[in-house]
């Protein structure tokens, strides 16, 4: 039997499966927290994988094994190889300012979506160079790599600390703000200018979707790896017309297109898949961690956080949330904060604040799905991955907002099978298609009126700090 193995690293873990590489069967599996936040030090992921590696019993009987991760994140490593400062990553919205400037610099909204496939916001690799080199002036001197999560763990199961060694994948590049993948070309010129004339800066080769990287101490292949929406498209088997709706700690609705895309206006950011094709995608800031929120004010768990939110009708009884706790990404607005509204003597009770959480997580996702429709990217099905979807009110709540049947696959970690199915690839030449069983379909009465009240709440603070 041929095992192959498939990395998530992502904001918070890192989770490990090895499955059986002519059937997909999961054989064995590990999982590892790390420092959450919006900075983190890259050697924590690498202890992590080492600690997911020993709770699933190894890995040197595995033939192949991919790495998917969070995208954007920005590893600054100076000529020995060694990481200069924290990652800043996806979630840090410190450099909007500077996103903004180069959004300008670059020609305007419309030139840099031509140029990288989407408006630069603060979640891009490129605007966080940026940041350095205005806020760290000290540390941007030292960059002589700069790569990504998934690269950087890559690099080091490779065994390698030259930096001619980096590698990465096109889809993971096109988060980056400095690479064009409809050429699938880096555009260094950009990243000179953001790091205010650096130009002796060296970025990961980027391999094809089937290509290898390296070779483990084990002798295992190591394949090019992923960006997380792309390596989860992957694990779910999707085809093109499936939106993916993931509900990690961020929240991303993302679909397979034969074509790229260029949005100006900054909400549909035009992304490589790691098949060769695009991955059209909507990012919001705020998804699994909304129920957190809930859950702890509420104290309970996330079952019972479900229980409750069903037990309320649609629309909470006219109250509405705001999900953005964190600043948010789409729409761009990195200053603002959650808002909850319509409170009355009447739907100030658990079941309704519940509701109201879960409903506008959800919104904002749906927010996002209507993003790629104006598009004209086409939907024939909707797929509902992520933590959060595992909550038993997520999938009925999500088919009301959505006005739509949603399609649940069973829980799972999708990024790293998708990793794993990659790595079977890189290693027979042939991506394998695995069977998705246990397909569950949602269907409920639409409720429009939710979306519309949150749409309207979305607008009237537009302007608030």
């Amino acid at each position: 039997m041929t095992l192959v193995a498939g990395v998530d690293t992502s904001t918070q873990s890192v989770k490990l499966v090895i499955r059986e590489l002519e059937t997909g069967n999961l054989i064995r599996e590990g999982r590892a927290t790390h420092p959450d936040g919006t900075e983190c030090d890259p050697r924590k992921w690498e202890s992590a994988f080492n600690e997911a590696v020993k709770v699933a019993g190894g890995i040197e009987d595995v033939s192949a094994i991919g790495v998917g991760g969070q995208q954007h994140g920005a590893v600054t490593l100076d000529q020995a190889g060694n990481p200069i400062r924290p990652a800043l990553l996806w979630n840090d919205t410190k450099s909007a300012k500077s996103a903004t400037e180069l959004n300008q610099e670059f020609g305007g909204d419309q030139a840099i979506a031509d140029a990288v496939g989407s408006k630069l916001v603060a979640s891009f690799t490129v605007t966080k160079l940026r940041w350095i080199a205005d806020n760290e002036p000290q540390n941007a001197e030292k960059i002589a790599a700069v790569c990504l999560p998934h690269d950087y763990l890559s690099w080091k199961l490779g065994g390698s600390n030259s930096l001619a060694d980096l590698f990465t994948d096109r889809s993971d590049a096109s988060g980056t703000g400095y690479f064009d993948s409809v050429k699938n070309e880096y555009r260094t010129d950009l990243l000179i200018k953001a790091l205010r004339g650096n130009g002796n800066v060296i970025l990961p080769k980027v391999l094809a979707p089937q290509a290898t990287g390296g070779t483990t101490k084990s002798g295992a292949i190591i394949s090019a790896g992923a960006g997380d929406n792309a390596g989860a498209a992957l694990g779910a088997m999707a085809k093109p017309g499936d939106v993916i709706v993931s509900l990690g700690t961020s929240g991303t609705a993302f679909a397979i297109s034969d074509t790229p895309t260029h949005d100006p206006s900054g909400e549909v950011a035009g992304f490589a898949d790691c098949t060769g094709r695009f991955l059209p995608l909507v990012c919001t800031l705020n998804a699994a961690r909304i129920l957190d929120a809930a859950a702890k004010l509420l104290n309970v768990n996330h079952d019972e956080l479900g229980k409750l939110a069903l037990a309320a009708k649609p629309g909470a009884n006219g109250l509405s949330l705001l999900p953005y706790f964190e600043g948010e990404r789409t729409p761009n607005r990195p200053n603002a904060r959650g808002t909850l509204t319509g409170l009355s003597l009447s739907n100030s009770n658990r079941e309704d604040i519940a509701r109201a959480f879960i409903e506008g997580m959800l919104c904002g996702l749906a927010d996002a799905v209507y993003s790629l429709e104006k598009l004209g990217v086409g939907i024939n099905r909707v797929l509902l991955i992520g933590g959060a979807a595992k909550n038993p009110a997520v999938g009925p709540i999500a088919s009301s907002i959505f006005g739509r049947e949603v399609l649940l696959p069973p829980a799972g970690e999708y990024v790293a099978n998708g990793a794993a199915r990659q790595a079977a690839w890189a290693f027979t030449g042939t991506l394998p298609e695995w069977k998705l069983s246990g397909l569950t379909n949602v269907t409920q009465t639409p409720t429009p009126e939710v979306f519309q009240r949150y749409k309207e709440l979305s607008s009237r603070t537009e302007n608030w700090a």
